[in-house]
């Protein structure tokens, strides 16, 4: 797998979380994969894929903009042992094509790599059809189906990279466009975990932020700044937001406080940390002495 260095995470952060997946870590695997086969419905260029498709225009497909007939062909790929890579826009991944994946992705297990670009509050001036703030809380509820949100470019080839090694059924969100802000200048283990904690020591902290994708870069400004004013602060990537990592979530029950920082709907039904705290809290039974009840939603 690559390990991440000061050298690549420039180079990942200037061509972006899609430019970095498809532009340069889908064109390395399918070096050594044969099987590999890129799927896009209509948003080739958009992310990135050029060259791929000019290497290797055989595992290359564009169905056009027909998300759900793209998910319901990668299935039948997946069923005869290659390894389909789907994208779009995660608003018309996620919402349109909710059926086949719940269906072919949850029940019957497929190992697709679905990646949803522009996640979030991320695509800006698109407006709300191409906002994405739903995402988490539909697929949350696919059994089954492991979720990653990377903080930023060169995570994101990391878990990409690790979601094909597994050859499970994994939904990608990136909400990291060009230039995007880098969080990890050197190596991290993302295998063994659901978790990595940017800044701070979890064990003696005052104040604990949750946070996924690129709020993890605005999440660690923020902890200066109270730094600043005699706090101590952890900063927790959660990257994984499916299955979650409970044994962390138990150790922030010890902090005085616990935010979360997400591109989400403010709603008990979308908000992605909040909903997760609290089912580990309530399923485990564990005493709390936090307040989890302040969540910054952006």
């Amino acid at each position: 797998m690559t390990k991440i260095d000061k050298v690549n995470s420039r180079i990942y952060s200037r061509l972006g979380q899609r430019g970095s997946i498809f532009g340069m870590a889908a064109l390395d695997l399918a070096k050594n994969d044969d099987k590999l086969v890129l799927m896009t419905a209509d948003l080739a260029q958009l992310s990135g894929m050029d060259r791929f498709i000019k290497t290797y225009p055989n595992q290359f497909i564009n169905v056009g903009i027909a998300e759900q007939n793209m998910v319901g062909m990668a299935a039948g790929l997946a069923a005869e042992g290659y390894h389909p890579v789907v994208s779009t826009y995660a608003t018309f991944l996620t919402m349109r094509s909710c059926e086949q994946m719940r269906h072919f992705m949850g029940y019957m297990h497929l190992p697709i790599v679905a990646i949803g670009s522009g996640a979030g509050l991320s695509q800006g001036f698109a407006g709300n059809t191409h906002y994405t703030i739903e995402d988490i809380s539909m697929m949350r509820a696919i059994p089954g189906l492991t979720i990653y949100s990377p903080a930023d470019a060169a995570s994101a080839v990391k878990l990409f990279e690790l979601s094909l090694k597994r050859n499970i059924p994994v939904y990608m969100r990136l909400t990291g466009n060009l230039n995007c802000p880098i969080v990890y200048k050197d190596d991290v283990d993302f295998e063994n975990s659901g978790t990595i904690i940017c800044s701070g020591n979890i064990e003696v902290a005052d104040v604990v932020i949750m946070t996924t994708g690129t709020m993890v870069s605005v999440a660690l400004k923020a902890s200066e700044s109270l730094r600043n004013n005699g706090l101590k602060v952890c900063v927790v990537d959660m990257f994984r937001l499916k299955p979650i990592d409970e044994i962390l979530i138990r150790k922030a029950a010890d902090s005085k406080l616990v935010v979360s920082i997400n591109f989400e709907f403010v709603s008990s039904l979308f908000i992605f940390c909040g909903n997760v705290v609290y089912d580990v809290v309530s399923i485990f039974s564990i005493e709390v002495s936090t307040n989890f009840e302040i969540v910054v939603s952006i």
